[in-house]
Parts: C-alpha cells; structure tokens; sequence
C-alpha cells in the first residue's frame, strides 16, 4: 500500500502539471471501487488550483470561481495516477479518466479497486470523518518530540503499532516505520511507555529522515507504486531492515 512518501511524490509530479488546467470531459468506467464512485460530472469546467495532501489522500483542490469542490482521493493499494494524451488508449484497469483544456488526460487505474474519492466542500473538509480524527504530520512542526513523548506516555501498546495509529501521527506506516525503529535501536516490539525521552528523541529524528530520504527517492517500489510519469520509487534499495526475513539487517 502507498504509505506518506508514495503519496506526497505522486502528489509533487501531478501538481504543476494539473494547476491551471480545466476539465472538459469525464469519463467514468466504473460506478464504485472500494466505495461508490461521486458525480464526477459535477467537476465539468472547474479548473485545479492545487494538489496537496493530507496523511495518505491527495486533496485536488478547484478553482473556487465555481464553487468550494475538493476532489479527495485515496489510493488504496495498488491505485495509480498517469497523465496521458487524449488520444492514449484505455489501459488495463482504468476506471476514470479527466480530460484536461491541453489535450491532457488525468488516468486513475487500479487493480484491486480498494482505492476511494469524494467530493467535498475545500472549506470544511478538515470536519470530514475522513480527517476529523486524524493527528499531525510527521514532517511539520507539529510532530515534535513533547507530541511523540505524549502520545506513547504510559501506553503497554507495541511502539511500532503506536507510531502506526494515524490518530497519533499520520503516514508512518509499516515500511517507514520498520526503518525508523532500526536506526533508532528500538526493539519495533517494546512497550511505548517503557521507551525514554532521550530514545524517543532518536525516533523523531529517525521518523523524519525517513521520510524525507525515502520522499527524495522517489518514493519505494516494492509491486505496484509507480510515480505520475510511470517510474519506480528508488528508496527500496536504500531499505536497512524492511522485507529482509531470514537475512541480516544492513548497518
């Protein structure tokens, strides 16, 4: 599944080429993947004015000439962005297509169909149970160390499922949060609590440079995540502990 970085590298190569862009054709193959599909048709003329992200959904913003839609999008496992010419064929597992004012077309294909949309007012969608719930981003100021100290301060809970809960901190999945642990010398089993301020000090800043490195990698290809531009994610190779069963830990 597209953890935090997969995410925010699909949402970097999409943003400066959808910004400015108007829709002028949509094309539904389906009418649900892991949930109903919305009225996409109510997108017609909206121009983006930004992609963002929040934890693991890309936020399509739109011009609010016409109106305050947002376009969320979660890619579920093996959901895919491609932008393509017009003219490009129908690939295998495309399930909805928005054809652009410059001959573009944005391609939304996936194969086991768990990803899912809505579309959403952009000035409230923060009180969305998609997001109401969610904590802060690890790569912001937000998540600081006294925030990591709180949020596992007396917990008997595993510190590897405690970094995980998107209601503490949003993004650190199970890649991410298998290195971190590793290069922060945490046992990924040992009760959060138990962890002192000055080991949790070594796991925020392993936290973030994880992220960030793997961001800067392009993302990490294990099976199906590719960028915007079809290209694997480079950080894989850079993996010290993840997928590594039966072989030694790279130190």
């Amino acid at each position: 599944m597209p953890e935090l970085p997969e995410v925010e590298v699909i949402r970097m190569g999409l943003e400066p080429l959808l910004v400015g862009r108007r829709i002028v054709s949509i094309v539904t193959h389906r009418k649900a993947l892991r949930y109903p599909l919305p009225d996409f048709q109510c997108l017609y003329g909206h121009a983006f004015s930004a992609v963002k992200r929040r934890s693991k959904y890309l936020l399509f913003f739109m011009d609010e000439s016409k109106g305050a839609a947002l376009l969320v999008w979660h890619l579920g496992m093996t959901g895919q962005f491609h932008l393509l010419p017009q003219a490009a064929p129908v690939g295998s597992h495309e399930h909805v297509r928005l054809d652009l004012d410059d001959g573009s077309s944005l391609r939304y294909r996936d194969a086991r169909r768990f990803g899912y949309a809505d579309i959403l007012d952009s000035a409230a969608f923060e009180s969305h149970p998609w997001f109401a719930s969610l904590g802060p981003e690890p790569l912001t100021p937000a998540f600081d160390c006294n925030h990591l100290q709180q949020i596992c301060q007396g917990r008997k809970a595993a510190i590897k499922s405690v970094i995980m809960k998107p209601e503490y901190v949003v993004g650190v999945g199970n890649i991410y949060a298998s290195e971190a642990l590793f290069r922060a010398g945490i046992h990924p089993a040992r009760a959060a609590g138990r962890i002192s301020r000055a080991r949790l000090q070594n796991l925020h800043a392993a936290i973030q440079s994880v992220l960030a490195e793997a961001i800067a990698a392009g993302g990490s290809t294990i099976r199906d995540f590719v960028k915007a531009d079809g290209k694997p994610g480079y950080f894989a190779h850079a993996f010290q502990v993840y997928g590594r069963t039966a072989r030694p830990c790279v130190h």
